[in-house]
């Protein structure tokens, strides 16, 4: 119960924090991005203009029309899409306009709008930020050794889509190095019922499975600064995590689309724990990227820019 509540003060101080950002004066806003460039624009690290044109991958520029919406208008009624959208938008004139789509994108827009996902190697119309981060950006900050971990693989969540369903038919209590199934709380029909397990109590896992849902699998990221091993099939989608961008058998165990070799790759990993901890030492390393709250927002923030520079509003 003491983690449930933990939570929830989390949860009500981020959309607090959020609301309260539209009180802060434009001079307080401006000062503090200000201080924030200079630590960062005259930057030697390739990598962070690399991610900006990762994020927004097109120099081409493009015309905007009455369907764009300015800053000002942001509605603050659609949660932590609209709040994280206003926190990197407030640096600018709040007359600029902006397209935007919140949920799970799956496709390609018809315009340059700012989405939270998109498919891997789309189009230049699906333009990343950092958005839904209360949901999607969760890491883990200590952990058990993976040697001291359960020698088996775990996944538990929701199975809307058919082929969440198709992998539970064919793994659910099938092996015993591989618990999956639904857990209690959301599993309404009861196929594939298994025990709620807490991200703690799956993280005494050595293995833990990632599967996209709609798009992006929320549960990537947090596997991924554990130490415990991600495996998953080649994403699909991606988001400000660039998914697109990992590495297979290095960020992580890559299986193939169907699941057909997923029992002969766990037993490989658990006779070969010395290459397991390779890939898990790598996926750490690349997370480290995401944990720098100020760079985190420069780069949204320059992504913004270099979106308003191509619409010809900059």
């Amino acid at each position: 119960m003491g983690s449930y509540f933990q939570s929830r003060r989390n949860k009500i101080f981020y959309y607090l924090t959020g609301h309260f950002r539209r009180l802060i004066p434009e001079k307080i806003n401006i000062l503090r991005y200000e201080k924030i460039l200079n630590k960062f624009e005259n930057s030697e690290n390739n990598q962070l203009f690399n991610r900006i044109n990762y994020y927004l991958n097109f120099n081409d520029r493009f015309s905007i029309d009455s369907s764009y919406i300015s800053i000002k208008d942001i509605s603050m009624n659609d949660g932590s899409y609209s709040v994280d959208l206003y926190r990197y938008s407030r640096f600018f004139n709040e007359d600029l306009k902006l397209k935007y789509l919140f949920g799970d994108v799956n496709y390609e827009p018809k315009y340059p709008a700012l989405v939270k996902s998109r498919p891997v190697s789309t189009g230049s119309n699906s333009i990343l930020l950092k958005l839904n981060e209360l949901r999607h950006f969760y890491f883990i900050k200590s952990d058990i050794p993976f040697s001291q971990k359960k020698n088996a693989l775990v996944w538990r969540g929701a199975a809307h889509q058919v082929h969440r369903k198709e992998f539970l038919s064919r793994f659910y209590k099938k092996s015993l190095i591989i618990d999956v199934g639904e857990p209690l709380k959301s599993n309404r029909e009861g196929t594939y019922p298994a025990q709620f397990l807490t991200i703690n109590e799956q993280l005494r896992y050595k293995f833990i499975l990632s599967i996209e849902g709609n798009d992006v699998a929320t549960n990537t990221k947090w596997i991924m600064s554990s130490n415990s091993l991600c495996f998953m099939t080649k994403p699909r989608y991606e988001t400000w995590y660039m998914e697109g961008a990992l590495k297979p058998n290095f960020h992580y165990v890559c299986i193939k689309d169907d699941y057909s070799d997923l029992e002969e790759k766990l037993n490989y990993y658990i006779e070969h724990s010395d290459e397991a901890e390779f890939i898990i030492n790598n996926a750490k390393n690349y997370v480290r990227q995401f944990m720098n709250k100020d760079q985190e927002l420069f780069l949204n923030v320059k992504v913004l820019e270099k979106y308003f520079i191509l619409s010809g509003q900059l």
